[in-house]
């Protein structure tokens, strides 16, 4: 499903910058994979702090992971103090057990986080994430790059099978 916006396809370059990429994060529980995805959703926000997104995120688990099997995972929230849709991508350095619906663990995840009243936002915004992460080739694309300018480069070119 594409999302579509006043007459064009969000793009995913609309809510991930480089400085919110991250490859071969030594994170090795859910926490910590939280934790370091809050720290990059609020990288370069004034109005976002890590705690706000962490807390978010942990609020959203509670209800059912967002680990969508296949080694990847959506966490995503809704946050009062943000003025945009955000994104962060990690791949991290070894697999999580992130109680995935699968039962692997996950080293690929792609965080939301989106403003309160964006609720179709929000929702575009998943689709298109799932539909990217359902790609199991572009998948092991990701897995296959040895840096985040290469996987920002990556992610930000894809486009859904024709």
């Amino acid at each position: 499903m594409i999302a579509v916006v006043t007459g064009h396809r969000m793009q995913i370059a609309q809510i991930l910058t480089p400085a919110r990429v991250a490859v071969n994060v030594p994170a090795t529980s859910k926490k910590a994979v939280l934790e370091q995805l809050a720290e990059l959703i609020a990288t370069d926000s004034a109005e976002l702090t890590s705690g706000e997104v962490f807390d978010a995120f942990v609020a959203r688990e509670r209800l059912g992971s967002t680990g969508l099997g296949h080694g990847v995972a959506i966490p995503h929230c809704r946050v009062a103090h943000g003025d945009q849709a955000r994104g962060a991508l990690v791949r991290t350095a070894g697999s999580v057990d992130f109680d995935s619906i699968d039962n692997h663990p996950v080293n690929l995840f792609f965080a939301l986080s989106v403003p309160h009243e964006s609720t179709q936002e929000h929702l575009d915004f998943l689709a298109q994430i799932a539909a990217m992460f359902s790609d199991d080739d572009f998948t092991d694309r990701l897995r296959g790059v040895d840096s985040a300018e290469e996987l920002f480069r990556l992610v930000n070119g894809w486009a859904p099978p024709a």
